[in-house]
């Protein structure tokens, strides 16, 4: 029951919005499509479901072409970021729609329709209408009705994107649960890369109508191909250095430089991109190796529990990722530490060289 795009191309008005994608999707698998606005997620996931035809290349479904088969004729649900319900119709209703065009017997849609409203906690509100639900249990019903149906292929185009933080953290771990005993490939679109890593399962990296990496994701996460998917792949994105390499030491600039470390001396002397994560940089020393930079506060952005520090001296502009809250003045003078082991080394063609050593934690 295996999906495969191969080499599908979408072209709109001379433009293409997909470039030649292949993917394989197995059956069981959840997979995130993760970029920014305008990335092609939705394109793409509106040519699997039939909704478009692509303009060329294929797609198969258990062996079979289903290229130019119209939606109506796939066995699959989709689900998107508005609360699609239909408005006259009860909880229970909405959820039954879909067994019912199938002429299910009814005790069989009674049963579906309870079981699939239990696993999404909204077996209570069946005889509601949907006008009387709050945003989160709006986009529960969405999401059952996709679900009764048992569809091949469910497709979720950033279903979470309105409902506040703390539904999208239950919904995130409840979708999670579902998908783990069930044999259905699961799509799910977002441009937050924090949400791709709670999700887990696999991610695709998409980049103006490119998959340009894909793969298991924490596998992705801590391996970007490039300096396109490291950027994308990370929030704040990740702190990009131009530096050099010699005989023993790490340039980045005139005045700041370190000793090769053991990570580092393999790597023939040249010209490099180096990236750091916001999350490795601290603001205390931790490790042998940390590079001691004092830098300028540009903004402490408080966002609940952590802050992102923006910082930067007359060579260097980075971001910190910090947990809990640090509030300090702009333009204060501080002191913050680089884990060299933490570093990634891309070639000045931006693509990944080394990954950072990921068994030596902060």
């Amino acid at each position: 029951m295996s999906l495969i795009l191969d080499k599908i191309t979408r072209t709109v008005d001379g433009l293409d919005w997909i470039k030649a994608a292949s993917l394989v999707l197995e059956p069981g698998s959840f997979n995130v499509l993760l970029g920014r606005t305008l990335a092609g997620k939705t394109s793409l996931m509106r040519l699997i479901a039939g909704l478009d035809k692509p303009t060329s290349g294929n797609i198969s479904f258990n062996g079979r072409d289903v290229t130019g088969i119209p939606v109506r004729e796939r066995n699959i649900s989709m689900v998107y970021q508005q609360f699609i319900n239909y408005p006259n119709l009860t909880v229970y209703e909405n959820i039954a729609s879909p067994l019912q065009l199938e002429k299910l017997p009814k005790a069989q849609i009674d049963e579906r329709v309870m079981q699939t409203a239990k696993m999404l906690h909204i077996e209570d509100f069946l005889k509601r209408y949907p006008l009387e639900l709050s945003g989160g249990q709006q986009q529960r019903t969405a999401m059952a009705r996709a679900l009764v149906k048992d569809a091949d292929i469910i497709l979720f185009d950033e279903p979470l994107v309105n409902l506040d933080y703390k539904l999208r953290e239950e919904l995130r771990q409840e979708m999670r649960e579902l998908f783990a005993s069930r044999n259905t490939i699961a799509v799910y679109a977002t441009t937050e890369p924090n949400e791709a890593l709670a999700l887990g399962g696999n991610v695709v990296l998409m980049h103006e109508g490119e998959i340009i990496q894909s793969g298991q994701t924490p596998v992705v996460y801590h391996n970007p191909a490039s300096v396109t998917c490291a950027e994308l792949f990370g929030e704040p994105p990740i702190n990009l250095i131009t530096g050099q390499i010699s005989a023993d030491n790490v340039s980045f600039s005139e005045h700041v430089h370190f000793a090769l470390n053991d990570d580092l001396r393999d790597l023939p002397p040249d010209h490099y991109v180096f990236g750091i994560r916001p999350n490795h940089l601290t603001l205390v020393p931790n490790n042998d190796d940390d590079l001691e930079l004092a830098v300028d506060v540009e903004l402490a952005e408080i966002s609940g529990s952590e802050t992102f520090l923006h910082v930067s001296n007359r060579e260097l502009s980075m971001v910190l990722h910090l947990p809990g809250v640090h509030e300090y003045a702009v333009d204060s003078r501080i002191n913050i530490y680089v884990p060299t082991h933490k570093l990634y080394v891309f070639s000045k063609e931006r693509q990944l060289i080394q990954a950072a050593r990921s068994g030596w934690e902060q």
